[in-house]
């Protein structure tokens, strides 16, 4: 016989473990805040723009073809951006070691390239790419002939700087619900594995035979008081008394 379970038998499993989903929602909530305010490293971005493309005397003008081939050897700026070439004399003019994560892309399809990193340090972030724009500019006209780069916006540091990650509120939002995933699994979890014998339910569904009485438990006080309220009372000077 295939069992079935009903939506009241579910929300009943929920409400029986309640406090247990509420638990684990609240501890990887609480968890996932301690850790993105207090362990995780904020890191802050900058960025720049710049606008690359082949120098034209006055009297030339550009065709679709000229902005199609430039569209197309943006991947190769940004390879070129991201290769030793840039960056290792980028480490060499700042004098530092490592550098963050580095992105490079195109706005829409133009001849824009973007530029951002991602830093520990706000200034730090601000003067990295703002050196691998300018460093760029000055090699590129080497390495490709290209001698038209102009830097349409440099990275400025704000007086109070937000990091872009991590998200505390983000981080929170995505703990609770797993939390509440898992309070939830566990609750049925434990159910499932709950063999206890609790009402004629249970009984019917193990032995699958209808119940045909219930024998009702009855404590030794509540005997005591039901034969106290059957017995006939007497008067005897005043005074009632069991016979």
């Amino acid at each position: 016989m295939e069992e079935t379970i009903s939506l009241k038998e579910l929300f009943q499993v929920l409400k029986k473990r309640l406090g247990l989903i509420v638990i684990i929602t609240l501890i990887a909530t609480m968890t996932s805040g301690i850790i993105s305010y207090f362990f995780l490293t904020p890191i802050y971005s900058a960025s720049t723009q710049l606008l690359v493309n082949q120098k034209k005397s006055d009297e030339q003008a550009y065709n679709v073809g000229e902005v199609q081939t430039n569209l197309q050897l943006i991947n190769t700026y940004s390879v070129i951006i991201k290769s030793p070439a840039i960056l290792e004399k980028v480490k060499d003019e700042l004098n530092i070691e490592h550098i963050g994560e580095l992105s490079v892309t195109s706005e829409n399809n133009s001849q824009v390239v973007s530029i951002l990193i991602e830093d520990p340090n706000p200034v730090m972030a601000a003067d990295i790419v703002n050196t691998v724009a300018n460093v760029f500019q000055k090699e590129i006209a080497t390495i490709m002939n290209v001698d038209n780069v102009s830097i349409l916006s440099k990275a400025e540091v704000p007086d109070d700087p937000n990091p872009v990650k991590p998200n505390p509120t983000l981080n929170m939002a995505i703990a609770f619900v797993v939390g509440a995933m898992i309070g939830i699994g566990l609750a049925f979890l434990l159910e499932y594995l709950d063999n206890t014998i609790r009402t004629e339910q249970d009984i019917e569904k193990l032995l699958q035979l209808p119940v045909l009485g219930a024998i009702t438990v009855i404590t030794e006080e509540a005997e005591l008081q039901g034969l106290t309220k059957n017995q006939p009372t007497r008067r005897v000077r005043g005074e009632s008394v069991g016979s």
